[in-house]
C-alpha cells in the first residue's frame, strides 16, 4: 500500500498581518489563515516586508541570509522569527531603505503613494520566490507559495523565471480594484527577461501590472468568495482584467474567508462593556447603551442604532448611506460610523453629526477596540458595497448578533440571507440584502429593517440565528489544504 503523502509545506507572502500592520481585511486573513492551516496539520510559514511594526514585534529572530544591493537597497537581510500571539514562523525581509518609514505600507503620512512601491514590493516577491526555490533557507523549502494580492504577486513571475523552483504557486485576489500599476519603462527595474513584458505577461495598457503577474503566472488563482470569483470574469467587476480571468478558466475559484473566533467572540471580547452570547442577550443591550454614552448619542434601548465600520470610499457605497440618512433619521434611528478615506465623504458625515449630535456620531480614523464596541453595540451594520470581494464586517456582525444590511454582491451575497417577505419565518434569514446600488434600494431595505426591529421577538430570533452561523476558518483551511494538494500533485 502506498504511504499517504505528507501534508504540504506552504509559504504565504503578503504585505500586512493583523494585529501588527492592518489597512483592511487582507491583514485579518493573513493573521488567521496560516494559524488555521497549522491547526489542520499543515506546516505553514509567512514572509512579510520589514515594516517597522513587523520587525520590532517578531520574536526570536535569527538572520538566515544577507545580500544586496538590490532594488535600491544597499543591504537586505532575511530573518526568521515567530509572530507574537499566533507564533506562526515568519520570515521578514529587512531592508530599512525601502521599508523603515512612517505612514502606511503603501503611502506616506500625507497620503501619497510611495514613489518606489515597485521596488518595495518587487523585493517582497523576489525574496518569496527564492525562498520557494530553497536558496535562502535550505532547511525548509515550501511545496506551495501562496501570494496574496498585488503586493506579493511578483513572486509568481520570479518563480516562473527561475526554472529550478519546484514549488507550485497559488495567487489570491483580495480586491481586483487595486492592481499595482507602474510606468512601462520601470519594467527594467524588475530584473526579469524582456519576454515578460508583453500582453500575455505583465503589460497592461502600456503599464506594468503586478496583479497580472499573479493572474498569469500562478498555477491556480483564488478569490475570497465564490461569487466574487464569478463576478471578476465579467466586464462589470473585472476592472479590465476580466478577459485574463476568463482565459484561466477552471484555474480560478473562490474560497470564502473566515473569522478568527479568538479575536471576534462576544463571549470573550475584552473590548466590550459587557460580554454576552446568544443565550443571554442582556449583555448586548448593555453594549448598546455603553456605545450610545461613549459616542454622545441619546441613550434609549428602543432606538434602532445602525453601525458602519468601513473605509469611506465609493466602492463601499457610503454615498448611498449619506443619501438614505435623512429618511433614516426621520424614523428616529441613530447612526454610529467609524472610518476614513474620501475627504468629501468624511466631511459630509462629520457635518451630519454636527447637525444631529444625538442621532449621528462619527469617528474619523480606525481604532480596533472601538470597531469591536461599535459592532457589538449596534443593532444593524450597513455594508452597501458596490462590489465586495468577501467582506469581513458582515461576518463579524453576524457573530455579534448585529444584523447586516448588505448589497447582494460578492461575499455579501454568499454570507447573508435576506429577511425579505416570506423568508425569515422559514428560519433562514440572517440579515437584509438589496440589489441596485441606489439610495432608493437601500432605503427600501432599511424600511424592512425597521419593520422587523419593531417586532422584538422576531428580531431576536433572527439575531440568534445570525449568531449560530459558522464562519470560522476551519472550512476554508480544509478547502485550501485540498487545493494545495492538487497543485502539488499537478506540478508547478
Amino acid at each position: 500500500m502506498k504511504a499517504p503523502a505528507s501534508p504540504p509545506r506552504v509559504l504565504h507572502a503578503a504585505a500586512e498581518v493583523f494585529p501588527l500592520v492592518k489597512t483592511g481585511g487582507l491583514a485579518d486573513v493573513v493573521g488567521a489563515l496560516p494559524k488555521a492551516l497549522n491547526a489542520a496539520g499543515l506546516h505553514t510559514r509567512l514572509v512579510l516586508p520589514g515594516l517597522p511594526a513587523i520587525v520590532d514585534a517578531l520574536l526570536h529572530q535569527k538572520t538566515l541570509f544577507t545580500f544586496g544591493p538590490l532594488f535600491g537597497a544597499a543591504r537586505i537581510s532575511v530573518r526568521l522569527g515567530r509572530l507574537p500571539f499566533s507564533h506562526v514562523e515568519t520570515y521578514v525581509v529587512d531592508a530599512p531603505y525601502l521599508y523603515r518609514r512612517a505612514g502606511s505600507p503603501y503611502q506616506s503620512p500625507e497620503g501619497h503613494e510611495w514613489p518606489d512601491n515597485l521596488q518595495r514590493f518587487a523585493l517582497l516577491g523576489y525574496v518569496a520566490a527564492h525562498l520557494a526555490a530553497g536558496e535562502i533557507d535550505p532547511g525548509w523549502t515550501p511545496d506551495v507559495l501562496h501570494a496574496h494580492d498585488w503586493h506579493a504577486a511578483m513572486a509568481c513571475a520570479y518563480m516562473t523565471a527561475h526554472p529550478a523552483t519546484a514549488a507550485a504557486s497559488v495567487f489570491t485576489v483580495h480586491n481586483l480594484a487595486y492592481q499595482g500599476l507602474f510606468p512601462h519603462d520601470d519594467f527594467r527595474l524588475l530584473g526579469l527577461p524582456a519576454g515578460f513584458m508583453h500582453a500575455q505577461g505583465l503589460e497592461f495598457h502600456h503599464q506594468v501590472s503586478f496583479m497580472k503577474a499573479g493572474l498569469k503566472y500562478a498555477r491556480r488563482v483564488t478569490t475570497v468568495s465564490p461569487t466574487y470569483a464569478r463576478e471578476i470574469a465579467t466586464s462589470e467587476f473585472g476592472f479590465g482584467l476580466d478577459g485574463v480571468i476568463r482565459g484561466r478558466g477552471r484555474d480560478v475559484s473562490g474560497i470564502l474567508n473566515g473569522v478568527d473566533c479568538q479575536v471576534w467572540n462576544p463571549r470573550t471580547d475584552t473590548a466590550l462593556a459587557t460580554r454576552y452570547d446568544a443565550d443571554d442577550l442582556a449583555g448586548k443591550r448593555a453594549c448598546k447603551r455603553a456605545l450610545q454614552v461613549e459616542l454622545g448619542l441619546e441613550v434609549h434601548d428602543d432606538t434602532p442604532l445602525f453601525g458602519v465600520v468601513s473605509r469611506l470610499t465609493s466602492q463601499k457605497g457610503l454615498d448611498l448611506v449619506l443619501a438614505a440618512l435623512p429618511a433614516l433619521l426621520r424614523e428616529g434611528a441613530q447612526l454610529a460610523l467609524q472610518g476614513s478615506g474620501d475627504a468629501a465623504l468624511e466631511a459630509a458625515f462629520v457635518a451630519a453629526a454636527r447637525q444631529h449630535p444625538q442621532q449621528v456620531a462619527v469617528r474619523i480614523g480606525y481604532d480596533e477596540a472601538l470597531a469591536h464596541r461599535l459592532i457589538a453595540g449596534a443593532d444593524a451594520v450597513l455594508v452597501p458595497s458596490r462590489f465586495e470581494p468577501c467582506g469581513l464586517t458582515q461576518l463579524y456582525a453576524l457573530r455579534y448578533g448585529t444584523l447586516p444590511v448588505v448589497r447582494r454582491v460578492g461575499g455579501l451575497a454568499d454570507t447573508v440571507v435576506d429577511a425579505g417577505p416570506g423568508v425569515w419565518p422559514a428560519d433562514e434569514a440572517t440579515g437584509f440584502a438589496f440589489d441596485a446600488a441606489t439610495p432608493a434600494a437601500l432605503e427600501g431595505a432599511l424600511r424592512r429593517v425597521l419593520a422587523l426591529y419593531r417586532q422584538g421577538e422576531a428580531w431576536e430570533r433572527v439575531m440568534r440565528r445570525a449568531m449560530a452561523q459558522d464562519f470560522s476558518w476551519d472550512d476554508a483551511a480544509r478547502q485550501y489544504a485540498t487545493l494545495y494538494r492538487e497543485v502539488v500533485a499537478a506540478g508547478r
